[in-house]
């Protein structure tokens, strides 16, 4: 396996992007918060300091040579490995994506740092901006986010009314809601009180469909999701996946040959490095058949780099950090 670490990963299927080519700015697992729900896993290095972290022209280098083998992804999404907003350097990542490709970029973020007028500054350079809000006081936020010592509720969300009076594009808010955590009428109250405060683009509710970094966390139904997107208002839709046996929106036909040029262990792994991953996301995101990619699971397996986690019927497969 080559150990240089791979920024770019992908492309993901994704909800709420379609096909996301992911870009990670960030070290595993370095972040603002220390979410219950988080998919990566748990934090490892609680931080508010902003750092330069990664060097900016390896990450271009290889958006370059991935964007070379003629990947299809319907955003570059910045995410990955922890918080994003704590790269320094993000603005100028944003800018230099934006000289090398037309298409659009994403940054999917807690929020938490947009108190920050360099954050929002940053930020901004994006077209899609996609900020969390799980709570809307501090108890809530404290049992489901588990923030660093400095950060709250309500400067959150400040930062977020903040965000948008200055950025023209798309805001989409994520509400990921644990059940018996930020479920109850009051709370439901507090955060439709405080989106229309921040007047997002969209509220996208989430819920543990996926394996999360406490292992008791619970999700919520579908039936309960939608009478909860029902109060938060009209700009509400649903993300979270409940068709676990549809087809990949992206998968390819079953006769279509494999693409073992382009494909290799590193790109499946990177993958799983990011996020737990079905046997369908990992054919969809790489556009490989479903024979290769178990063949890859397997040779990953074998190595001891990669494990499993059911979540509701559904194998997930994920990297052992």
């Amino acid at each position: 396996m080559d150990k240089e670490r791979k920024y770019i990963f992908g492309p993901v299927p994704s909800r709420r992007l379609g096909l996301s080519l992911g870009v990670d700015i960030v070290p595993y697992k370095v972040c603002t918060l220390d979410c219950v729900y988080c998919q990566v896993g748990e934090t490892t290095e609680l931080t508010i300091e902003r750092k330069e972290y990664v060097e900016v022209e390896t990450v271009l280098a290889q958006l370059k040579k991935r964007l070379a083998d003629s990947v299809k992804a319907d955003y570059i999404t910045i995410s990955g490995s922890g918080e994003p907003t704590l790269n320094s350097k993000l603005g100028q990542i944003i800018e230099q994506i934006k000289k090398i490709t037309d298409i659009p970029v994403a940054v999917l973020t807690n929020g938490t740092l947009l108190t920050d007028p360099a954050v929002r500054q940053d930020c901004a350079k994006a077209d899609v901006v996609l900020p969390s809000l799980d709570a809307a006081d501090e108890q809530a936020f404290e049992k489901v986010n588990h923030p660093h010592k400095n950060l709250n509720a309500q400067s959150l969300i400040d930062g977020l009314c903040k965000f948008r009076e200055q950025f023209s594009g798309q805001i989409w808010l994520e509400v990921f809601l644990v059940e018996d955590l930020n479920t109850d009428t009051e709370q439901i109250a507090k955060i439709a009180e405080a989106i229309k405060r921040i007047r997002p683009d969209k509220v996208q509710l989430n819920t543990a469909v996926r394996p999360t970094s406490q292992k008791d966390v619970k999700r919520i139904d579908k039936q309960k999701l939608e009478a909860i997107a029902a109060q938060l208002g009209q700009s509400c839709e649903i993300i979270a996946d409940f068709s676990s046996a549809q087809p990949p929106r992206h998968a390819p036909k079953q006769d279509q040959q494999m693409q073992t040029s382009e494909i290799d262990l590193d790109a499946v792994l990177s993958m799983l490095e990011r996020r737990p991953c079905s046997l369908d996301d990992i054919c969809s995101g790489l556009n490989i058949a479903k024979d290769q990619a178990l063949h890859y699971i397997d040779q990953l397996q074998k190595q001891g780099v990669i494990g499993s986690a059911e979540k509701d019927g559904t194998t997930f497969f994920l990297a052992d950090h």
